[in-house]
């Protein structure tokens, strides 16, 4: 069961430019995969699909390519991968400019790129402007869950418990491309009518760690800090890192303060479709806080990320001393 991706591609006209940019290449690879299978029949695919790499092809040939015509068919694909080892030659800038602002009959353009961080060279906003243009960011760990269960069910037409989402991330890291197919061993092990759960994860050997992230952050979210502080040794144990704890804390303290301010509506709104199904938790967890305790979590959290970059204590020390911090104030509040 194919996603039709990000770009809607069964609500948009075949043919013209496709730019798809950013810093996640699985999403981007598979969005490409499905822009070629929905413009070319299979039958005259080897007559009418050329791939191409920035840095391997030349300015003549790549010009020459975009200009052939379909054969046999009505489109032809091309596929620039690494476009950003082109945008130092003004003639294959002005070469693809040229194609984005005026497409040829028959011609489908895909062009994938990581633009470089900081980047404001006028040539990625021109694509971006005239090309139809998706951004594909990483991913990180407290997206990855998430995004499984999107893909489950988008990909497989499967559910996948967020618990089982949680453990195969944890267990096996964040890289989508893995996390991919291990749900598609996982899909063709498990009955097709049954979810997959925390079992099967185990179950097809993944190695589950014995504190799941996640779930400690909602502890601490619920203000279970005696809990949370046992755990953190465990996470520290498991190769955690404090810089991608704090990262996740203050995200998730975010999100509780909003939700503290603005309410559930406000929060799910400000939630990425993937994680909206987080927002009925975040909820009652903010209900445990008042507004000024959870701006100075997050204070504290600004300073756990100074002296992680700064200190020579160690990440597991820097942030139980934040965590004993709100355990003090936690006496003084009740």
């Amino acid at each position: 069961m194919k996603s039709a991706g990000p770009l809607g591609l069964q609500e948009k006209e075949k043919g013209g430019v496709f730019f798809l940019y950013g810093d996640d290449p699985f999403r981007k690879e598979e969005e490409a995969r499905a822009l070629i299978d929905w413009h070319l029949d299979p039958g005259t695919k080897d007559f009418n699909f050329d791939p191409l790499r920035g840095s391997e092809v030349g300015v003549e040939t790549l010009a020459s390519v975009l200009a052939t015509p379909p054969l046999m068919a009505e489109w032809r694909v091309v596929v620039l991968r690494e476009v950003e080892a082109l945008a130092p030659s003004p003639r294959a800038r002005e070469a693809l400019l040229e194609v984005a602002k005026s497409p040829p009959p028959g011609l489908a353009l895909i062009l994938t790129a990581m633009i470089p961080k900081g980047s404001k060279a006028k040539f990625y906003g021109e694509l971006k402007r005239f090309a139809r243009s998706v951004e594909y960011p990483e991913v990180g760990p407290n997206d990855a869950p998430g995004w499984l269960v999107d893909w489950t069910a988008s990909r497989h037409g499967r559910e996948i418990t967020e618990e089982a989402a949680r453990a195969l991330c944890a267990g096996a890291g964040t890289s989508l491309g893995v996390l991919a197919q291990e749900v598609e061993k996982l899909a063709n092990v498990v009955e097709d009518d049954v979810p997959i759960d925390v079992e099967a994860v185990k179950a097809a050997g993944t190695q589950v760690p014995t504190e799941d992230r996640w779930v400690w952050m909602d502890r601490v979210g619920r203000r279970e800090f005696g809990d949370a502080l046992e755990g953190l040794g465990v996470l520290a144990s498991q190769g955690e890192s404090g810089v991608s704890l704090t990262i996740g804390l203050a995200n998730h303290f975010i999100r509780l303060a909003l939700a503290r301010a603005g309410g559930s509506r406000a929060l799910e709104s400000s939630l990425p479709h993937h994680q909206k199904w987080l927002a009925p938790r975040l909820a009652q967890q903010a209900k445990r806080w008042s507004l000024e305790e959870l701006e100075d979590a997050i204070l504290g959290l600004r300073r756990v990320d100074r002296l992680l970059k700064s200190s020579g204590m160690s990440d597991e020390n820097i942030l139980e001393e934040w965590l004993l911090g709100l355990m003090a104030k936690e006496g003084v509040r009740s």
